[in-house]
């Protein structure tokens, strides 16, 4: 015990202060370094094989051509709105909701696929409205649910006021026909 206090006073402060970071680089090293030098040579091992994998090929372009032409294929046309609009409308009917002033958006982007917004207010009972969004998704494929929110007047009500926003996907008139 005299012989360590001997070296001790012997180093001097900045001596043990030495000893001390040493001591504490050992398991930092092990514990923090090391592994931080696995995963790199890990990526690097990633990044070589994706630079031995060469560059990517397209699939020929007719190929391509048609494979998109079958996805559009699957959309209807847009001069079929009208009776889209009127199938959702009968659906609403039949689950005998209370249609109120709808607001509709025909959104065209260029090319590829026309979205057509509609936002409808509806009055009815949550079963009343909830047949109605499923069959309107069993029933228009091409359509899809933004948006819902509900809102009674009162807790006890059965009546309450929904709005559907629904957006019908169509494909340009003279794309995708067979």
């Amino acid at each position: 015990m005299n012989r360590l206090h001997a070296l001790l006073r012997s180093l001097g402060a900045a001596g043990v202060l030495g000893i001390g970071v040493l001591l504490f680089c050992a398991p930092f090293y092990l514990e923090a370094v090391r592994p931080i030098e696995r995963e790199l040579q890990g990526q690097h091992a990633a990044a070589e094989r994706l630079r031995s994998r060469g560059t990517y090929r397209p699939v020929s372009g007719d190929a391509r051509a048609e494979e998109l032409r079958r996805f559009y294929a699957l959309f209807p046309p847009l001069d079929q709105l009208p009776a889209q609009l009127e199938r959702i409308y009968g659906l609403a009917r039949g689950a005998k909701l209370e249609l109120l002033q709808a607001e509709y958006r025909l959104e065209r982007r260029g090319s590829g696929l026309v979205p057509y917004r509609i936002t409808l207010p509806l009055r009815g009972t949550y079963p009343q409205v909830r047949d109605f969004i499923g069959t309107t998704l069993q029933s228009v494929p091409n359509a899809s649910i933004d948006a819902l929110r509900f809102e009674r007047k009162q807790a006890g009500d059965s009546q309450l006021d929904a709005q559907v926003r629904l957006t019908v996907y169509f494909r340009p008139n003279n794309e995708g026909a067979p």
